[in-house]
């Protein structure tokens, strides 16, 4: 579902961000992303939805090489794929409903399946009661699950998570994880970056740690441990 082939990415000319990147993720399969602050998780979660493009290597996305495609055709590539943003990047001013129903509208869905799904989506959140709020209005936590609604209504092929669980208490994160792992149960690609050593350990997946801009260390997903809560 996604390989990088020898990806490098320099942001100035002495300055990689990524270096010599080499990676295969599976279909269907459960990833986190770690290192710390500054090691490159962000800059190849942008290379893995369009917003960046190597210096040097191949990004492959279901088969596709998108280091090579037209800037016309990334809106297009974008529709398999839901973001979560560290930030959230909600529109405020705009309703829970709005920001979530804009996905199925970007699509061209109609008007009633729109409603029917984005209210679906919302009770899977446990935010279904929120749907008519400003989201400036809501918690750190009820954002959070916004931007998951809108991330995973159109029930994408990939989900890319930037450092989603930060500020959050144990009891949220918990929650959020067990939303990531559900949207992976029914088939998508789920791709975390996450400084969160308590997420990791909790959720036993395959674990792809990057310092200064090169992968360091790959470990494959622990089996046949019992999944338990924070």
């Amino acid at each position: 579902m996604i390989q990088l082939h020898n990806v490098s990415l320099a942001y100035q000319r002495d300055a990689s961000a990524l270096r010599n990147i080499n990676l295969k993720v599976g279909k269907g399969e459960f990833v986190f992303l770690t290192g710390p602050s500054g090691a490159g998780k962000t800059t190849l979660l942008r290379l893995l939805y369009g917003a960046l493009t190597p210096t040097r290597g191949e990004v492959l996305i279901d088969g596709q090489n998108i280091s090579r495609i037209a800037a016309s055709q990334i809106p297009q590539l974008r529709r398999s794929i839901g973001v979560v943003f560290q930030d959230f990047k909600l529109l405020q001013s705009r309703t829970v409903f709005e920001n979530v129903a804009v996905t199925l509208e970007v699509l061209g869905w109609g008007r009633g399946d729109i409603g029917k799904k984005t209210m679906h989506i919302l009770k899977q959140m446990g935010i279904e009661s929120k749907y008519n709020l400003i989201t400036q209005r809501l918690s750190g936590g009820e954002q959070q699950r916004v931007a998951l609604a809108r991330a995973l209504v159109n029930d994408p092929k990939i989900l890319l998570a930037d450092e989603p669980t930060g500020n959050l208490d144990d009891a949220n994160k918990n929650q959020i994880l067990n939303i990531f792992k559900e949207a992976n149960v029914r088939g998508t690609t789920v791709v975390v970056a996450t400084h969160d050593r308590r997420l990791i350990e909790h959720g036993h997946k395959r674990l792809i740690t990057l310092n200064k801009g090169e992968i360091v260390e790959q470990v494959e997903k622990e089996e046949n441990r019992d999944e338990q809560a924070f």
